[in-house]
């Protein structure tokens, strides 16, 4: 039993996994993942804590490696290697990408999801360089090349120390700032940015990110994940903060990672201004690419709006 607990997790998780694959689980596999965690009695639960220990499975979330799949210079794209600390010294490490175009409109820090590496997310930031913005994206503290231990809390600090860096970057203009997260990245940064108030901060975008670690575990895990899982720092519980900044909620109606209803759920509790795009046959990863990059333009729209209000 000991050994099954575990195999369980593994089986459920590479199910979140998917994200960084680009290869969605069939909702054939969801479910028979899913129906392994039925324990109606909480026998599996008392075991499961005893193996992992209390919130043992907030380290669940995260699917990090330390590989380099790709940099942005193997699309053709100029970038600058980007070494910078978090509050506790922990290096971290990131590319700065300048903006395509004569005019650059802002800069952009992307924070990514739970799996792989940075560059394995490139896919959600090329265009924005090519649409005429800075892009500075990061591995959080042990993902990539990034020094240190994955950690909840220690993340936090990671997507704050980001947007500090790039405040302070020489050529950025610090009064033209935004912040685009995917998955757990949105979820990150709506804590984050909610916790520390950034100046010059013009707009946040989440793009299928979830309101609750607890409710993700149960979608993800049944009640054995709820059960082994802490909602310490849960964005639902942050995310009225992030007003007066303008909010773009992103997410598919048919996410297979992040149920809508997680979105949803974002949107309900965020104060004014806010917006959603709710995006019909959406998955997880390519909302912003459906009806021929339709969603694209109309992010770029909304940018454009906030950004000269």
């Amino acid at each position: 039993m000991r050994k099954w607990v575990p195999a369980c997790w593994l089986s459920l998780f590479s199910v979140v996994a998917a994200q960084s694959s680009g290869v969605p689980p069939t909702p054939d596999e969801v479910k028979s993942a899913r129906q392994i965690l039925i324990d109606p009695k909480q026998e599996i639960s008392k075991l499961a804590q005893f193996i992992f220990g209390k919130n043992g499975g907030n380290r669940l979330f995260y699917l990090p490696t330390h590989d380099e799949p790709a940099t942005p210079a193997t699309w053709g794209f100029k970038y600058e290697d980007v070494q910078f600390d978090s509050r506790d010294g922990t290096r971290l490490h990131g590319w700065f990408l300048p903006a395509r175009g004569k005019v650059d409109k802002g800069t952009i820090v992307f924070s990514h999801g739970n799996a792989g590496s940075m560059g394995h997310h490139l896919g959600f930031v090329m265009w924005l360089v090519e649409a005429g913005y800075d892009v500075f994206t990061y591995d959080y503290r042990g993902f990539g090349k990034s020094a240190g231990q994955v950690d909840r809390r220690g993340m936090l600090d990671d997507v704050q120390a980001a947007f500090a860096y790039v405040s302070e970057r020489p050529g950025v203009d610090p009064h033209r700032i935004i912040s685009f997260g995917h998955s757990l990245g949105g979820a990150k940064s709506i804590t984050a940015l909610a916790e520390k108030h950034i100046p010059g901060l013009r707009a946040v975008i989440v793009d299928g990110a979830f309101a609750s670690y607890k409710s993700m575990a149960l979608i993800v895990g049944g009640q054995i994940g709820a059960n082994i899982v802490s909602d310490d720092w849960a964005p639902e519980n942050f995310i009225s903060k992030i007003a007066p900044v303008p909010l773009l909620v992103v997410h598919g109606d048919q996410d297979e990672v992040v149920p809508v209803s997680q979105g949803l759920r974002l949107f309900e509790l965020a104060h004014e201004p806010k917006t959603l795009f709710e995006v019909k046959d959406g998955h997880h990863g390519d909302s912003l690419l459906r009806d021929d990059g339709a969603y694209r333009q109309r992010l770029l729209d909304w940018l454009a709006k906030v950004m000269d209000g």
